[in-house]
């Protein structure tokens, strides 16, 4: 793999992994639309890479929420001593693992099934036009719930959508996002949320496929070079995706991404329908 390709690579995982438009979706399509076969059908070395996208995405994350992070891991200790819930930052922290549980039961009885059938181009295509519709719609929503109002009921609720988001195309903080909007949490605190709850998920994601990796005979000799650009550029990228659009959030709203996927999506069908590439 070349190390061009996995810099391009890594900054579209890094940046749509929190941009509200398909993570999954986009590493579909990218190698597709510009015919790159870097892995040559071995789908052992495939999932190394992806495991080394994901790793940098999550250390992206981890760099920008790592004040929150200490503050939520400091409470969350104290609270199994004190068996007690009454400290906020302990209730968040015990919620956001609370809501990586139907992804993770999910992922783990399906990992081969939407490896091998879910990840069709035209079926992306779809996906990225529903949710840019449901995005849509829960953005209309007048919410003004913060994420001290984050709930029992919330954490379940969006960590059953986080499931969803296993199929390419629907994005995992899309859908999370537009779970949280329609729960009635304002926009900063649903995407603040729902970067929060994509630490546990990444991280757990990122284990269960590094053993498989290893069980496989791990990383193939000369790819070391390649597999970092991609893990720095994911890093990166998703770091400046958070900060953008936490920022963005303060004073506008999700219709320029609503647009993206629409348009997208139409342009991928048509495209992989048509073969006219």
């Amino acid at each position: 793999m070349s190390i061009l390709h996995a810099i391009v690579l890594g900054i579209v995982q890094g940046l749509t992994e929190f941009l509200p438009i398909s993570s999954s979706g986009h590493l579909v399509l990218v190698p597709e639309l510009l015919g790159w076969n870097d892995f040559g059908g071995d789908d052992s070395l495939n999932k190394a890479f992806d495991v080394a996208l994901h790793l940098g995405t999550l250390v992206g994350a981890a760099w920008y929420f790592r004040r929150d992070l200490a503050g939520y891991l400091l409470a969350a200790g104290r609270s199994i001593g004190r068996r007690s819930l009454a400290d906020q930052q302990a209730r968040i922290a015990w919620l956001l693992v609370l809501s990586a549980v139907p992804a993770a039961i999910v992922g783990a009885a399906l990992s081969s099934t939407i490896d091998e059938h879910l990840g069709r181009p035209i079926l992306v295509g779809v996906m990225l036009i529903l949710g840019g519709l449901l995005l849509w719609w829960a953005d209309h929503l007048d919410g003004t719930r913060t994420i001290e109002d984050y709930s029992v009921r919330d954490a379940t609720l969006m960590g059953l959508a986080q499931a969803i988001a296993l199929q390419p195309g629907v994005s995992r903080s899309g859908v999370t996002i537009t779970a949280g909007l329609w729960l009635g949490l304002d926009r900063v605190a649903a995407t603040r949320l729902s970067f929060l709850m994509s630490l546990p998920i990444i991280a757990g994601a990122g284990l269960f496929s590094a053993v498989k990796v290893a069980a496989d005979g791990g990383l193939p000799p000369g790819s070391g070079p390649a597999f970092l650009a991609g893990f720095l550029a994911a890093g990166i990228a998703g770091w400046i995706a958070i900060a953008g659009l936490l920022s963005y959030l303060r004073t506008r709203t999700f219709m320029p991404f609503v647009w993206y996927r629409l348009i997208v999506g139409t342009a991928v069908i048509v495209i992989f329908a048509t073969g006219v590439r």
